[in-house]
């Protein structure tokens, strides 16, 4: 095979590729759209990947557990943010929200940085 033969077929792998991300993503959306009201949570509760201050990898996103997955991305939406900050944005208890953290920090996911007496999180 020449080079432009196996640059050809390699372009034809990436959009099948793109074309199946693309029907993954309409799925998740229909996915979405139907099990916000049977989890307790309203589709304008979760945010558009857009709005993130930070790129979060969507597989990343995907892999996690729902309640880390949320804390993530209220950390990511917020750039740097306190185990409060971030217990205001997702409605629950800091103290929950510090385990979060703590444990996406031990995963490597988030950055931990003490300015003084305050601990700040942030996306990596």
């Amino acid at each position: 095979m020449s080079d432009v033969e196996d640059e050809a077929e390699l372009g034809e792998t990436l959009r099948e590729i793109l074309q199946q991300l693309r029907e993954l993503n309409k799925k998740m959306d229909t996915l979405i759209q139907s099990s916000t009201g049977r989890l307790g949570v309203t589709a304008s509760e979760i945010p558009p990947l857009e709005n993130l201050k930070e790129p979060l990898d969507v597989v990343t996103l995907l892999s996690l557990p729902d309640h880390l997955r949320r804390t993530a991305i209220a950390l990511a939406q917020l750039g740097k943010a306190t185990a409060d900050d971030i217990a205001k944005k997702t409605k629950r208890a800091r103290a929950v929200e510090s385990a979060y953290l703590n444990q996406l920090v031990r995963l490597g996911y988030v950055k931990k940085r003490r300015e003084g007496k305050t601990v700040y999180f942030s996306v990596e």
